[in-house]
This record gives C-alpha cells, structure tokens and sequence, in this order.
C-alpha cells in the first residue's frame, strides 16, 4: 500500500524557501542534499506515514527532514492521501509556526 501526496500551497512556498536559504548560505551542491533527503523521507511516508510524531498540540505529525528543517503533515487512512502542510526550519520561533498551520 503506498500513499500519494497533496502538496499544499504553504509547503510548496515553504520548500522553496528553504532551499533558497540553503543555498544563500551554503551552496548548490548543499541544496541537493536537501532536495534528496526531501525526496527520500517522502518516499518513506507513502510507505508507511506514521513514521512521524504526532503532535497533538497542532493536531497533525511531523517528521525531521534534515537538522535544520521540518516537514508537517498530515494523512487519510481511508483515501490513503498524505497532505503536506509546511517545511518548517526549526531556527524560526514556533509561535511563528502555529500561525502558518
């Protein structure tokens, strides 16, 4: 059983600006780092999306992508659809992230 993936408009903006800050930072080759593991870890959530942590306070999982950043998400055991919500790096304030999701 595999899952497929929603990206939902926060997540895509907010991949994006991660790479855009991965790069600004580091490099090129740094962001396809990211991009693998990125790709890696959603592979790994359509096999099985409950590999992440359920946050209760946010009412959805989330799962460390790399040490900076955090993918959030969500997921439908019956439709077996997996929903993006956002990528969060982890230096920002979380009263920040609780606004986003």
């Amino acid at each position: 059983m595999s899952y497929s993936l929603i990206w939902q408009p926060n997540s895509e903006s907010t991949y994006y600006e991660e790479i855009d800050f991965i790069f600004l930072k580091w490099n090129s080759q740094e962001v396809q780092k990211f991009q693998d593991l990125v790709e890696e870890n959603l592979e790994r959530l359509c096999l099985n999306p409950k590999i992440g942590i359920y946050r209760n306070d946010l009412k959805m999982y989330s799962i460390v992508v790399s040490m900076q950043t955090t993918l959030y998400y969500s997921f439908n055991v019956v439709s077996e659809v997996i929903e993006l919500h956002l990528f969060w790096n982890n230096s920002k304030s979380l009263t920040d992230l609780t606004k986003l999701l």
